[in-house]
Parts: structure tokens; sequence; C-alpha cells
């Protein structure tokens, strides 16, 4: 459908990632689930193609676009059928390469953003621990001052990219004194980097195309020039960039949404049961057409809320409610499209099956349901 939200400029966006999509990706999605990983090869396209620039300024190889690009972005990505595929692409794009477009220095821009926005250096954000999810300011990797540097010590769990990575922001306590949230820095940390490892894979119920690692972080050393920002800043960075992270999530949670139902709606037209298709069952087109209202009244919510963003506008209370609500939404959608589908909505041979378990992090991850409705409910 149409929208208010939808300029010139992100409709050619629309198109461009969607027919990439259609016929680089899709096509390879079963082998790259099954191998339980994408080939670098199609990220380094990706970039040389100008897709990882589209938040990135003009100075430094992007196009310096808005939060609006980051969810069309998002949702062309979640059509691929493969929640893995999409989330290695926005964890590099908007999860951590925000990081140093927002806060880093001139000279760290200078070395990084073109590297990024190629595709030449992939990246991570690592801020989840064993102990401290949504709760930031209880993590515990610790960066103690030691020369004229910093020593970093600690494990980081559930990391997208994480043993992709070229670099990855590390959220740490630099102030153990303090206030969780007072005390807590990003440093820049470059794979390879001595004592730096991602010591496994983690084995998920969905996103099998993703990698996602525990990382480990043992006596690690790094200069001044590593820190991102201002010292003890961490905390409110990471704060001011989940509002980038839910609305690109939330995007993809959306593209997958539409996707599926497209998917569903053909395959109940086609599919007959006591005589005729099970489009003409009235319970299930007309579940299928409020599913689709649900859907695009949502898109709406989330454009709505990027277009404020990038006006400028407070919208903590805005992206709680885009990620609160399309994160149930895209489970319950992908219920009944797997109910819709019967059987063959349970084998894993079937897209309907790979997107029902990717779809179940969105509840969880970046902000789980609960964390967020709190987050509303404070403003209310």
């Amino acid at each position: 459908m149409k929208s208010v939200y939808i300029d010139d400029d992100l409709a050619a966006i629309r198109g461009q990632v969607r027919e990439y999509v259609e016929k680089e990706v899709v096509p390879h999605v079963d082998t790259w689930e099954a191998e339980r990983a994408i080939p670098r090869s199609l990220l380094d396209e990706m970039g040389k193609l100008g897709f990882f620039g589209l938040r990135i300024p003009e100075a430094y190889g992007g196009i310096g676009m808005g939060h609006m690009a980051s969810v069309v972005f998002a949702e062309e990505l979640g059509r691929s059928t493969s929640g893995g595929f999409a989330i290695t692409v926005l964890v590099h794009t908007d999860l951590a390469t925000p990081y140093v477009t927002k806060f880093a220095s001139d000279d760290q821009k200078e070395r990084w953003l073109p590297k990024f926005a190629t595709g030449e250096m992939i990246t991570a954000i690592g801020v989840t621990e064993p102990d401290a999810g949504s709760d930031v300011a209880a993590l515990r990797t610790t960066a103690k001052r030691d020369g004229d540097g910093w020593r970093l010590n600690g494990t980081k769990m559930f990391i997208t990219n994480g043993a992709i990575a070229d670099m990855v922001f590390i959220a740490a306590k630099t102030n153990p004194d303090v206030k969780g949230s007072r005390g807590i820095s990003i440093f820049a940390v470059e794979g390879g980097t001595k004592g730096f490892s991602a010591s496994r894979a983690l084995d998920k119920m969905g996103w099998h195309a993703s990698n996602t690692s525990e990382l480990v972080l043992d006596e690690v050393w790094l200069a001044d020039e590593s820190l991102i920002g201002e010292l003890n800043q961490g905390f409110y960075y990471i704060m001011e960039n989940f509002q980038n992270e839910r609305l690109s999530i939330m995007g993809q949670a959306l593209g997958e949404a539409q996707k599926a139902l497209e998917i569903t709606v053909a395959y109940v037209k086609e599919r007959s049961a006591f005589g005729s298709p099970l489009w003409e069952k009235q319970g299930i087109r007309q579940r299928l057409a409020m599913r689709q209202a649900e859907i695009d009244a949502a898109r709406e919510l989330a454009y709505g809320a990027a277009w404020l963003t990038d006006q400028g506008e407070d919208t903590v209370r805005h992206v709680s409610e885009v990620k609160a609500l399309v994160g149930e939404l895209v489970n319950e959608v992908l219920y009944d499209c797997v109910q819709f589908h019967g059987g063959m909505g349970y084998l894993a041979e079937t897209a309907i099956e790979r997107m029902y378990r990717d779809v179940r992090i969105h509840s969880i991850g970046g902000g789980a349901t609960e964390v967020m409705l709190e987050e509303v409910a404070k403003r209310l």
C-alpha cells in the first residue's frame, strides 16, 4: 500500500532492494540455512552496490539518509524469507555502524566509515552478556586503565556477526564505583586482536543463516583511540541507538509478516479441502484479511515513529510501542500462516516453517515486549 511517508527516493530504494533480494538472495536461502552461514562475497557485493551506505554520510561514501530509509531497507530484507540473512545485514548497517556515525571522532569516521560502506569491514555490537540482556546497566565486562590504554576482560553472549565481524563495538564498565548507567563506555575491537575471540557458535531455534557467537575478552589491551565518544557515556549511547535498532528490526519483522501473508494467501487459493479451495472458507479468508489490516496499521505506526525520529523528536514511547506491537503481531501472523498451510506448514522444507521459527525472536531480542511495555507505561 502507498504511504504518505514514502517519497520517490524511498520508493526507489525499496524497488532496488526488492529486486536484488528476489534475484540474488531468495534462490540461495535453503543452501545458506543448511550451511549456517551467508557467504562473505554476498556482503561484499551488497556493499559495492551501495546498500550499506544508506545511513552513512556522503563525506564517508554513503548517502546520508534517515530512519525511514532503514525501515524500508529492513522491510525488503525481511521479505527474503531468511531472518538470518536479514539480521546479518542489519546488525552491520543499523545496530553497529551508528556507533561510529553518531558518536565517533572525525579521525575514527575517516578511518572506518568508508570501509563500512563498501563492506570491506563488517561490524557487530557486543552489549548482551549471560547476566545482562535488556538490563544494560548490569553488564560485568570491565575496562581498566593500563598505561596509555585499556585492559578489557569479560564475556559477551548472543552476539550476531560475532565470529565474522571485522570490528565489534564492546560495551564495558569503566567506572565500577558509580551507578551502572554512569560508568559504561564503548570500545572498538578489531577482529584478530590478541585475547579477543569467538569462543563458540551458538545453535539457535531460528536465524540459522546468521552467525551468533559467544565472545571472550581475555586481557585485551586497547589504545585510547579505540574508545568511542566520551568516557562513561556508553550507556546513553546504547539507549539512543536502541531507537534505531528497534525501528530497523521491526521493519524486518513487518517485511516478514507481509511476505508470509502473501505466501499463505497464494497457498490457500490453490489448496483444496472438502471440494473447494481453502480461500472459499469464510473463516480463513477473513482471518487473513484481518491480519493484513493489522500489518497495514502496524506499518504506518512504524513509519510514523521513524519519521518523527528523523524530525528530531523524542520518540522513546513511539518506538517502544512499535517494538511491542510488531514483535507480537509478526508471531501471530506466522502462527496463522502455519495453521492454514496445514501439514505442509510443519515441514522443514517450507519457507513458512522457517519463518515461523525465525520470527519468534522478535518479541525477545532488542528489548523484550514486557520491557517495551514498561517504557510505554512510564509515559502514560
